[in-house]
């Protein structure tokens, strides 16, 4: 008896080893369902890395929305993980395929092509000096972009997924939203919902707001197109201000159909409202059509 109370004694009085948590294999973190592949420009021939996440569930009648995100390095991941919560039975809405629009680069942005691609024609002078104190790069080719998404983009994701082509959401951020006005301008058509977050409007001395105004005052039937404008309240004052213009400027199209939103989002900045612009897209592009 003494040995057995001698022992729980010593064992009492031994300190226990700390557990040892068994190291895990290094991985990246996958995002659930999704692919990349590359895809060319039939037009210009730039390469662009396209990011596909798939829904779980099975396609609804018609096929399934599709969200198609710019800057897609950057915005894919936020975009994929949104759509996924938001989009979970029994409360969220239907399944929906995420798209991101990227470049061959595992930097969030590509600072050369997307001035290419998100921009209209310019004199360089006519431009405010770049943070960075560089030259610009080559600009001007928007529409060159928007045949991009039309003629070789569209098809490719039809090809892997059935999709509903009248369901097409389109979300751009900084000069990626001055890119959604310009070709919501353009082809108001092409997407039935359309995002400009932090749009560049002060590009071309702020042209746009003028052409704006133009389509608004004879605008084509818009029913059923949804515009939401959304920008942080603490982001320059300029851009502040000039997304409130560009919400003004449109408000007549209204008339014509169009279901139009604009939002400060307060307390956030240029690159903070991101998340923000992200979350708020998915419910604009999935509600059932009339709710605001």
């Amino acid at each position: 008896m003494r040995r057995l109370v001698l022992a729980a004694l010593l064992a009492a009085m031994v300190p226990t080893a700390p557990a040892r948590a068994e190291a895990a294999p290094s991985a990246e973190v996958a995002t659930p369902r999704s692919e990349i592949f590359a895809l060319s420009s039939t037009q210009t021939g730039l390469r662009y890395r396209i990011f596909v996440a798939r829904p779980a569930l099975p396609p609804p009648e018609g096929g399934y929305p599709v969200l198609y995100y710019l800057d897609g390095n950057a915005t894919f991941r936020t975009a994929a993980e949104a759509v996924r919560l938001q989009t979970r039975p029994p409360k969220g809405f239907g399944p929906a395929v995420v798209v991101g629009v990227g470049y061959e680069t595992d930097e969030p942005f590509e600072t050369t092509l997307r001035y290419f691609d998100y921009t209209t024609p310019v004199d360089p002078a006519r431009l405010r000096p770049r943070g960075n104190g560089e030259p610009y790069p080559a600009l001007g080719g928007a529409d060159a972009f928007i045949t991009f998404l039309e003629d070789d983009l569209f098809p490719a994701v039809a090809a892997r997924l059935p999709v509903d082509p009248e369901r097409r959401a389109l979300v751009g951020h900084s000069l990626g939203g001055y890119f959604t006005l310009h070709a919501f301008l353009e082809r108001p058509d092409l997407f039935e919902t359309w995002v400009a977050g932090s749009p560049s409007i002060w590009w071309d001395e702020g042209s746009i707001l003028g052409r704006a105004a133009a389509f608004a005052a004879e605008p084509p039937d818009l029913a059923g197109r949804r515009l939401f404008i959304g920008v942080g309240a603490e982001e320059l004052d300029h851009m502040v201000a000039e997304a409130g213009q560009m919400a003004g400027a449109l408000a007549p199209a209204q008339e014509a159909g169009l279901a139009l939103g604009h939002q400060e989002f307060a307390g956030e900045e240029h690159i903070t409202v991101l998340p923000a612009l992200i979350s708020r897209s998915v419910r604009l592009a999935l509600e059932a059509p009339g709710v605001r």
